[in-house]
């Protein structure tokens, strides 16, 4: 053990546990955070940045989502077109000009022709999970939001009852107001956790549902592609 550890240990043991002489009429540093309005402003802060997180993460990852499946119907005829014309370079012209991933999949595929059809699927699929990868970005995050909510939501449940207990230890006349105050913040913790899990959740299984819209366009457009390509050989 070396002597900043040991020193770490002391001031510890000096500041969140009470000696003996002080044991008396006197509070830690942890029960002075755990008898106070300190552990309701903490849970409070937490539950508020989770909740604002969530938020920004849905409406971002919506629009996102939004913007890549917007591909226009006559995308795949113009490339169709320019493919059986022989004007690859106007084709690769058109996937840059849209920003979605089906047009990236595409020109990936187009920059591929005249190689075995095995490899050009194979390149168009690496691309497509690349693309994947991107649409999923912080829906894990916003899982994990959906999941914490509760879990601070009952430590704020916790700490609002503990507050009860330490109030009624130390009145001498318990009264309803001694022990409201404890159970208000238990009962406004558990309502937040409540609601930042809802709206985390609600909001994710909308964004998966949205992905999925995405992911069967990227599907359905590599199939076409891959359908073009054969069809001078049928």
């Amino acid at each position: 053990m070396t002597l900043q550890s040991i020193l770490a240990a002391y001031w510890f043991l000096q500041i969140v546990a009470p000696t003996e002489s002080e044991a008396v009429g006197q509070k830690s540093l942890l029960d002075t955070f755990l008898g106070n309005t300190t552990s309701s402003m903490v849970m409070f802060f937490i539950l508020v940045f989770l909740s604002i997180a969530a938020v920004y993460i849905i409406l971002e990852r919506y629009f996102t989502l939004q913007r890549a499946a917007k591909v226009d119907q006559n995308f795949m005829n113009s490339i169709r077109a320019s493919v059986e014309s022989g004007n690859l370079q106007a084709a690769k012209a058109l996937c840059q000009s849209v920003d979605a991933p089906m047009a990236r999949m595409v020109e990936k595929g187009l920059d591929r022709i005249g190689k075995p059809l095995e490899d050009i699927n194979k390149a168009i699929e690496n691309v497509g999970n690349l693309e994947l990868l991107k649409l999923e970005r912080n829906l894990s995050t916003l899982a994990s939001i959906s999941g914490l909510g509760p879990m601070f939501g009952l430590l704020g449940t916790v700490l609002g009852l503990i507050l009860s207990f330490e109030n009624m230890s130390t009145a001498t006349n318990v009264t309803p107001q001694v022990l409201s105050g404890g159970i208000y913040q238990a009962l406004t913790s558990t309502a937040m956790g409540l609601v930042v899990s809802i709206v985390a959740m609600a909001g994710y299984n909308l964004l998966v549902a949205n992905l999925d819209k995405v992911v069967y366009k990227m599907e359905y457009t590599a199939l076409q592609f891959m359908d073009l390509l054969q069809e001078p050989s049928r």
